[in-house]
């Protein structure tokens, strides 16, 4: 238990990285999911096939092939993230957001990004079609249809996929470690080969807290589910 209490504040540091790379991650996947969702169900068939296309290919690419993509084959043809460099002062440490960083974001937000699009695809079609028909009737294109009438609804419906979809990116972030992300579970490694005689008390330590996010953002959505239940 010393080992935690010598190191609390090294802890601290890791789990702000990994919030950090969930509050990115989460909002940019569910911007780019949203905009994936559209188009797939959208009139214009090559818009429809292309989406279908980035939905199949990255949701069968492991997540970890995607971050390396971004940290070692991307910056040779060119990808690189080399203007990121922002560090927050603080009184625990230094929260350090480098190239290593933004593309552990791009990377998270790209895989992510098409569970989102089949979550709220479950979510549209839930949507009775005559409401769809009824918005058109009236003169609402396309996007006004989409905007006005089916997301709010498709969010609503589609709440618990992708609330589960954003537990499964908090829980995946722990895979941005392997490049070179100071976040959580590249500490937990650091501090198994400085104290391998008190492994059990990391191993706990650092599970404990991630089911400690994980039931913060549990009860969020379950609250948001209630508030937006149809009676």
């Amino acid at each position: 238990m010393d080992v935690i209490r010598e190191n609390y504040q090294f802890i601290a540091m890791g789990f702000a990285h990994t919030i950090l790379l969930f509050v990115f991650a989460g909002i940019g996947s569910l911007l780019l999911g949203t905009l994936l969702a559209a188009l797939r169900v959208g009139p214009v068939a090559v818009m429809r096939s292309v989406a279908g296309l980035y939905v199949t290919l990255v949701r069968n690419t492991p997540l970890l092939l995607i971050l390396l993509f971004f940290s070692i084959a991307g910056p040779k043809i060119g990808i690189r993230f080399t203007w990121v460099d922002i560090v927050i002062h603080t009184g625990w440490g230094d929260i350090r957001m480098t190239n290593a960083f933004a593309g552990a974001v791009v990377g998270l937000t790209l895989y992510t990004a098409a569970f989102v699009c089949e979550a709220l695809r479950s979510g549209v079609n839930a949507v009775p079609l005559g409401q769809a028909e009824a918005a058109r009737a009236v003169g609402l294109p396309f996007g006004g249809v989409m905007r006005h009438v089916v997301l709010p609804q498709a969010f609503r419906a589609a709440l618990p996929p992708l609330a589960s979809v954003q537990i499964a990116l908090i829980k995946n972030t722990t895979v941005a470690g392997t490049v070179l992300v100071v976040e959580a579970f590249y500490r937990m490694r650091l501090l198994l080969n400085d104290y391998p005689g008190d492994r059990w008390w990391i191993f706990a330590t650092f599970a404990a807290v991630f089911v400690v996010l994980v039931e913060i953002y549990s009860l969020v959505a379950h609250r948001l589910e209630r508030r937006w239940r149809v009676a």
